[in-house]
């Protein structure tokens, strides 16, 4: 259940199967900026970590450690729905859809979800300090993935990996 006076934080981690100037992960970077934009007029959205703001590039030049390709999206919405119908009910879905195009299977949990105040823009720390809760932890009230929201239903239909479910 949502406390009150908070918001809906959520981390996505991912390896490109190469590097982001590389043929082989060209059509998902040319879908970023419409991804992105598409994200930010939603209903619900409140705010999204930036990146250099060079078009194509969304956030891919924020690493996850030395990775070079490894990237990460960070973002709060007003609560589960309106995260839930842009993740699923848009061109979202279609670029979640070939995730394995892609990305590399990290073969733990790649996505995290956790409630912020309201106003709060959490840290690239305290993102992945979540997503390590949630590995070490499992699902609780200080991290966790869809399948810890009672309120949360379209992941369930929409083919979405396990690991980043639980």
């Amino acid at each position: 259940m949502q406390p009150a006076g908070h918001h809906l934080a959520q981390l996505n981690i991912g390896r490109l199967i190469a590097p982001t100037d590389d043929p082989r992960v060209a059509a998902f970077m040319a879908a970023l900026d419409t991804v992105n934009d598409i994200g930010k007029r939603s209903s619900g959205f409140v705010w999204m970590m930036e990146g250099s703001g060079e078009p194509g590039t969304g956030n891919t030049n924020t690493k996850v450690g030395n990775d070079p390709q490894a990237v990460m999206n960070l973002t709060v919405w007003t609560d589960v729905p309106s995260l839930e119908s842009f993740v699923w009910n848009t061109v979202h879905r279609q670029v979640y859809n070939r995730r394995a195009d892609w990305f590399e299977g990290l073969g733990k949990p790649h996505f995290v979800l956790w409630w912020v105040p309201a106003g709060h823009h959490p840290s690239v720390d305290e993102a992945l300090a979540r997503l390590d809760h949630l590995e070490t932890h499992g699902n609780t009230d200080h991290a966790f993935g869809w399948s810890h929201l009672n309120d949360a239903q379209l992941w369930k239909t929409q083919s979405c990996a396990q690991v980043a479910a639980e």
